[in-house]
């Protein structure tokens, strides 16, 4: 994780794309909207099983872009933060809870 932050970062300041947080989220939520979409259009709305077609790949790379992005402007680690959160998903499930089940 730690390789692919520093290789963003190195990107975004090669070709001078660096913005605002606010922006940074903003695009973030649009590329999961366009995740979301390829699926529904996969599944043809949800007719059928969805097919995998790899404009889907494309897609969740534009997203994890944004994702390392954002995580980048905050000094966020990845690594750290995914740990975190396994951490938390098993204390809920250790209570038989789902989980996602609990909110802040």
């Amino acid at each position: 994780m730690r390789n692919l932050q520093e290789q963003v970062k190195k990107f975004i300041e090669k070709y001078d794309l660096k913005h605002r947080p606010e922006i940074d989220a903003l695009d973030l939520v649009s590329e999961i909207g366009e995740i979301a979409k390829e699926i529904l259009e996969m599944s043809n709305y949800g007719k059928k099983e969805p097919k995998y077609r790899r404009e889907l790949k494309s897609e969740i790379g534009d997203a994890l872009y944004s994702l390392i992005n954002l995580a980048n402007h905050y000094k966020i680690d990845l690594k750290e933060a995914l740990e975190m959160v396994l951490k938390k998903y098993k204390k809920r499930i250790k209570k038989g809870k789902s989980a996602k089940s609990e909110s802040r």
